[in-house]
C-alpha cells in the first residue's frame, strides 16, 4: 500500500514539475521576446495556469480528492463555485499578507496580485484538489499531528516548501546588486517555483525513508 501511493505522489510529481518546465520552455521558442524576465509577468500566468490545468487533471484522474457522497449536479456545481471563491479569496489574502510584509501598495499592484496568483496556485489550489473546499480539512492538516494520510503530509511539506521559498526570495530585493532578477516580484515568484519543485521532489522522498514512523491511515 505504501509504495503504491509513493509512486502514484511522485509520476503525479514528475508531470506537474514537468508541465512547469514546458510552460517556461514553450513560449520561449514560439512567443517572440518571452522569457522569466523579460516578460515576467507572463511567465508568472503560464506557469501557473499549466500548473492549475495539470494539477486538476491529475488529481481527478487519480481519484486523490476526498470522496463525497453527493453525485448530484447541484452538489457538483456548489463545490466548484465554492472552489472558484476559495481560490480568489486565497489571491486577497496572500496578496495582503505580501503588502503587509513591504510590497508596493500601489505602484506594483498588478505585479503584487500577479504573485499572490501564483501562490494560490501553487499552495490552496493543492488544498482544493486533496481536501477539497473544506476549510476545517485545511486546518487539521496544518495543525500540530494533523495528517491522516500520505497526501496530507505531502500537502505539508510542499505548501511550507512554497511558502518559504517566496519568503527567502525577498532577501536579496533591497541589496544594490542591480541585477535583473531583483525587480519586484522576480526573486519571490522564482524562490516560490524552486521551494515548489523542491517540496515535489522532497514529499515523496520523505514520505519513503519516514514510512515506518507514520503511523496514520492511508486513504
Amino acid at each position: 500500500m505504501w509504495d503504491r501511493e509513493i509512486r502514484a505522489m511522485a509520476s503525479t510529481h514528475a508531470i506537474i514539475a514537468s508541465s512547469v518546465f514546458m510552460a517556461t520552455v514553450l513560449p520561449a521558442v514560439f512567443v517572440p521576446g518571452f522569457s522569466v524576465y523579460g516578460a515576467h509577468l507572463s511567465w508568472i500566468y503560464s506557469v501557473s495556469g499549466a500548473v492549475i490545468a495539470v494539477s486538476v487533471a491529475v488529481f481527478w484522474l487519480l481519484g486523490i480528492s476526498t470522496p463525497t457522497k453527493k453525485h448530484s449536479l447541484g452538489y457538483k456545481l456548489s463545490r466548484l463555485s465554492r472552489s472558484c471563491l476559495y481560490f480568489f479569496l486565497s489571491c486577497l489574502f496572500f496578496h495582503t499578507v505580501v503588502v503587509l510584509y513591504g510590497a508596493p501598495l500601489i505602484d506594483s499592484a498588478v505585479e503584487t496580485f500577479s504573485l499572490a496568483f501564483l501562490l494560490t496556485s501553487l499552495t490552496t489550489l493543492r488544498c482544493l484538489c486533496i481536501l477539497g473546499p473544506n476549510v476545517q480539512s485545511w486546518i487539521r492538516v496544518f495543525s500540530r499531528h494533523g495528517a491522516m494520510s500520505v497526501w496530507d503530509t505531502c500537502l505539508q511539506i510542499t505548501v511550507a516548501c512554497t511558502v518559504v521559498g517566496a519568503w527567502v526570495g525577498a532577501f536579496p530585493i533591497p541589496l544594490d546588486w542591480d541585477r535583473p532578477w531583483q525587480v519586484w516580484p522576480i526573486s519571490c515568484s522564482l524562490g516560490a517555483m524552486i521551494g515548489f519543485l523542491t517540496g515535489l521532489v522532497a514529499a515523496p522522498v520523505w514520505i519513503h525513508y519516514h514510512r515506518k514512523q507514520l503511523t496514520y491511515k492511508c486513504k
